[in-house]
């Protein structure tokens, strides 16, 4: 009985058979096909699998050039020596000399805590500067005569005296009082004990500061002795303002009582919150102390 279920005819075997033929040519078609498509170029091909890894290699290798030379490189600013003070100088002035921005900061932070540069040589000790940088600047840093040593500046003085004596012999007489604001060099050196020197120091302390609000303000260069109050007095009204709210950041530090973070400050304020209407705004910020906001009241305004 159970060979009825596995009798097939002559024409149903020969079919059964040409699928199992087909079947298995396929399978066997596609299995070839497969091994065939495979890359052959790590395995049977050491030749072609070093050009190949060379080549790879080259193309990191200018990408790495193209990444540090061309599109992230930092361009290096333009160098141009030109006379400075390192005592008003801004950390523009500074870059552009060729210096480092961290340097530039340095400077200023040094002067924001009163620093000065009484000397040439004295620039060469801010942290950061080279002794190859120092020389490349050294003949172009200017020290005005009000940041000079007290020696130096007593030296210069007294051969400029001694100088004016010859060509000068006329000086006031005892007594006789001149306006701090309003006399000229010729003036001051009728002064007993002005020369040209400290006349000069005198005239240019005053242009910086807008005008003496007191004559005690004369102390301010170390080198003039309280002496020499006795001979003036001052005219508050010939006093000239800085205007809070136009000033420009390069006007505002260039005042004697005003360094480059006040300014800044200032502009920032103008920019933010609009302008300014008191001194007493700027109490908040730690730039200014009680001290310096009482210096600054006779030289600002605010229209």
């Amino acid at each position: 009985m159970w060979k009825d279920f596995f009798y097939f005819t002559k024409s149903e075997q020969r079919g059964f058979a040409f699928f199992v033929l087909l079947v298995t040519g396929v399978s066997g078609g596609v299995f070839l096909y497969s091994e065939w498509s495979k890359p052959t170029l790590f395995s049977d091909n050491e030749d072609r699998l070093e050009v190949y890894n060379e080549f790879m290699a080259s193309i990191h290798t200018l990408d790495s050039i193209h990444y540090k030379t061309s599109r992230f490189r930092e361009k290096e600013p333009m160098v141009v020596l030109v006379p400075f003070d390192p005592n008003i100088a801004d950390s523009t002035e500074f870059v552009r000399l060729g210096l480092k921005p961290y340097i530039a900061g340095n400077i200023l932070r040094y002067r924001a805590k009163g620093g000065k540069f009484r000397t040439p040589q004295s620039f060469a000790k801010i942290y950061g500067i080279t002794d190859e940088q120092f020389r490349t600047l050294l003949p172009y840093i200017r020290i005005d005569e009000a940041y000079q040593k007290k020696s130096d500046t007593i030296r210069f003085a007294a051969k400029e005296v001694s100088k004016d004596t010859l060509h000068h012999q006329f000086k006031y007489a005892f007594g006789t009082v001149v306006d701090l604001n309003r006399t000229d060099t010729s003036d001051l050196k009728k002064i007993p004990g002005i020369g040209s020197g400290i006349a000069r120091m005198i005239t240019n302390y005053r242009s910086r500061l807008g005008g003496f609000y007191k004559v005690e303000q004369l102390q301010e260069l170390a080198h003039v002795s309280d002496t020499l109050n006795k001979w003036f007095s001052v005219d508050k009204r010939a006093i000239r303002r800085m205007n809070l709210n136009k000033s420009s950041i390069e006007r505002l530090k260039s005042h004697p009582y005003m360094n480059f973070y006040q300014a800044k400050v200032i502009m920032e304020y103008r920019k933010k919150k609009g302008q300014l209407s008191s001194l007493k705004q700027l109490a908040l910020y730690d730039e200014f102390t009680a001290k310096d906001l009482e210096k600054l009241t006779p030289y600002v305004c605010f229209e």
